[in-house]
């Protein structure tokens, strides 16, 4: 295992995050086919990119329960770290009515369905820049 000085002398994050190198159709992938063994209900994706610096894609999902929320959340988690991608920042687990985990270039929020009806990421993020809506 590398440490922090020697993995910014090569350019690469320190050992135990998330990398902001990855592949990020491969951690997309990884999200969703997760997301889809968790039985999350209504996973959208978003595409960021040109939108914000935050990240190339958000994906929401909902549980049925703040335990199946938190079940969600920990399986991911679980998932990226089993597959290389370290270990992501989460926040919101304890409570588990909003999780969200950032796993580098993927920004993951999984909700109770009240809880994310009542915030409504999906109208927030998939709104047009007014640059887009200008017609030439």
């Amino acid at each position: 295992m590398r440490s922090p000085r020697e993995g910014a002398a090569r350019g690469t994050p320190p050992t135990g995050f998330a990398s902001f190198r990855a592949n990020p159709n491969r951690l997309l992938e990884i999200v969703v086919d997760t997301l889809d063994g968790s039985k999350a209900e209504d996973v959208v994706v978003i595409d960021l990119k040109g939108k914000t610096s935050i990240g190339d894609h958000m994906v929401l999902a909902s549980g049925r329960s703040q335990r199946h929320v938190g079940a969600v959340a920990d399986h991911l988690i679980k998932k990226l770290k089993d597959e290389g991608y370290g270990r992501a920042r989460v926040e919101g687990l304890p409570q588990c009515d909003w999780v969200l985990i950032d796993a580098g270039d993927i920004i993951v929020h999984v909700f109770r369905p009240e809880v994310r009806e009542f915030y409504n990421l999906e109208k927030m993020w998939s709104a047009d820049r007014p640059m887009e809506r200008m017609v030439v």
